[in-house]
């Protein structure tokens, strides 16, 4: 079947899906309508913001759907419209059954992990704070159950001792784009094998992340706590007291001794260090942001920061 002759709708909406939507796209397929999240007020100034896909879709003369509510009758009557043979998710919420299940082809969902672990809405966060040494994504068919149908194609994404989850990201964002277009090429082609997921008693979760999960305990060991910085980077970031104010933590080190100091304990030179002790070692700030100041390399917060 050509590119052109099958019709698809993609469902995303922040950079992460832009990726995917631009590969299929570059690829000449058939993209007829793109459904994304509705416009939200951001910024001081509450202006309506457009998510990342719905600026792809509009600069690319793509049709944009934005349901508040996805059971809605007039959607899925403008969706039906558009008769798309194949539905393709990526970084998207849960679809009903009437909505997944309307293509004859399908619905098939881009994953950023290696199911059926890390099934949810944080993977690529909960991989690097678990200290995992590798991630991946996963294509699969959409059924009721959320991230559990039948696997298509994966491949395999290793993960750097210092990374970052938004570096991860960054390195997912391009393999899911090109496994999409693999998972595409073979549906189009009939040149595919559908996977039954494997039954695993202790998969490991990615349920979404508050801001509670996000606070340093100072009495975990320091490997764990400089994974869970690193899993929380950029956003929505590790985070600690300091003199009664929130302090941020984007990138850190750790250090590996025995300290004399309570674990949560800060200490500093007044100059070109701060670190906190835990029960094993210290966590080294490396980039920072305290509260009601802007993001900064720990040298220069030093430089206007006075302890009590």
């Amino acid at each position: 079947m050509a590119n052109s002759n099958i019709r698809i709708v993609f469902m995303g909406t922040p950079d992460f899906a832009v990726a995917s939507l631009d590969t299929l796209v570059q690829h000449h397929y058939n993209i007829v309508g793109v459904i994304t999240a509705p416009d939200k007020p951001a910024g001081r100034g509450l202006q309506l913001s457009e998510s990342a896909v719905k600026k792809y879709a509009t600069a690319h003369n793509i049709p944009v759907l934005q349901p508040e509510k996805l059971k809605n009758e007039e959607f899925l009557a403008a969706l039906r419209a558009l008769q798309a043979d194949l539905q393709v998710v990526v970084a998207f919420r849960m679809l009903p059954e009437v909505v997944w299940n309307m293509p004859p082809m399908g619905t098939i969902n881009v994953h950023a992990s290696l199911l059926p672990d890390y099934r949810g809405a944080a993977p690529i966060n909960w991989a690097v704070i678990n200290g995992e040494k590798q991630s991946g994504v996963t294509t699969f068919k959409l059924q009721q159950a959320i991230d559990t149908g039948n696997i298509l194609f994966s491949a395999t994404v290793p993960i750097r001792e210092d990374e970052t989850a938004g570096e991860l990201h960054d390195d997912l964002m391009q393999t899911g784009a090109s496994l999409l277009l693999k998972t595409v090429e073979a549906l189009a082609s009939g040149n595919f094998q559908e996977t039954p997921q494997p039954t695993v008693v202790n998969a490991k979760h990615a349920p979404k992340i508050f801001k509670e999960d996000c606070q340093i305990n100072w009495e975990k060991p320091v490997a764990e706590i400089y994974n869970l910085v690193r899993g929380l980077s950029p956003y929505p970031t590790a985070w600690t007291m300091l003199h009664h104010k929130t302090l941020k933590i984007f990138k850190a080190a750790k250090e590996l001794t025995i300290p004399q100091e309570a674990p949560g304990t800060p200490l500093s030179d007044h100059k070109t260090f701060l670190k906190f002790a835990t029960p094993d070692g210290y966590l080294q700030i490396l980039t920072l942001q305290l509260e009601g100041k802007k993001q900064m390399e720990v040298e220069e917060f030093l430089r206007g920061y006075r302890f009590a």
